[in-house]
Order: structure tokens, then sequence, then C-alpha cells
């Protein structure tokens, strides 16, 4: 069955790692929706985190080509994992005098923050998972969206979450050794 899946990856923050990572996910055809890089709390390393799409197999097959890099240190599919998930999105929307009440109504229960106001629109920052985020869009869209820029999942396996993690000399999706 296809479904999301989420791959938290431990890298040494080296040039060109990222490349190689995208580059093997499109030989093999896998699509990234979403890929998020950054400091991690080791020095010299980073956190990726990439969202797919697919069946258990090619999970598997995710994991197992990822790991075979040589700056890769650990992978984890935590896409059944209890994880915290979230996204960051600055989302611009037309605005007038007489729509600022309206929108500012919207925006309330969504917890955003305004961070930018112009004569004619105004730019909110949004974090949440992705559903939040593209409800928000859709109540928005109303008014005009003007630009969006989002970062993509980020994400971290809760404390006491079996993290199901492939480290060098060992291929373990899930619990499942392959």
């Amino acid at each position: 069955m296809e479904r999301e899946r989420t791959l938290s990856i431990l890298v040494n923050d080296h040039p060109g790692v990222l490349a190689r990572i995208a580059g093997l996910f499109s030989r093999r055809w896998f699509n990234i929706s979403s890929i998020t890089v950054g400091a991690c709390e080791t020095q010299g390393m980073s956190r990726m985190t990439i969202v797919s799409h697919g069946d258990d197999a090619m999970a598997r097959q995710m994991v197992s080509q990822v790991m075979k890099l040589v700056d890769v240190i650990e992978v984890a599919d935590i896409s059944t994992q209890k994880a915290v998930r979230r996204e960051l999105a600055l989302i611009k929307v037309k605005s007038t005098k007489e729509t600022r009440m309206d929108i500012a109504h919207i925006l309330e229960p969504f917890r955003v923050a305004t961070v930018d106001v112009g004569h004619d629109s105004l730019m909110v920052e949004i974090t949440g998972d992705t559903e939040k985020i593209d409800a928000l869009i859709a109540l928005l869209t109303p008014y005009g969206i003007i630009e969006i820029a989002r970062t993509g999942v980020t994400a971290l396996v809760r404390a006491g979450a079996d993290r199901g993690l492939t480290t060098e000399g060992e291929n373990e999706i899930n619990g499942n050794v392959l």
C-alpha cells in the first residue's frame, strides 16, 4: 500500500551530500515531496528529513540505498513512529482596509504571526503540520494569495518511541531486519 514516507537521515555536513542523496532518489524514480536539511545536535553533522510516497518495499529500498552513501551516518523510516512533524510557511495575501478584519478573524484560530503589513497585502508566518497549513491556504485563497514559501516537513521521533534506525552495518526498518 502506497503512503507518505518520512525518512530522518543523519549525515556528515560536507559539500555535495544533499546533491548525492537527491540524485539517488531521482535515479531510483522516488519523488521527493519535501526535503529539509539543517544543523543538528552534533557539530559537523546535519539532519535531513525527506518526505516521499511509496509502499513498504520502496521504503526498504530507500533506506537501503541511502545507507550505502559514504557520508550517511544513520537512517530512520519514521513514517509509522510517534513523531513531531512541523512545517513553516510564509504566506503573502492581498488585503485592503475592508478585508483586513475578515482576514484577521481567519488567522486567529491558527495562531499565526503577522510578519509584514503593506498597503495592499500582509504576510503571515504559520508553523504546524501540513494539514493545518493547507487549511489556512484554502481559507485565504479567496482573498488572493500573492506568494507562498514553505520549508517542507521537519520531524523528530517522540521520547520513548522506537526509531527503527539503520546505521552502518545494520539494515533495519520499523524493527524488521532486511
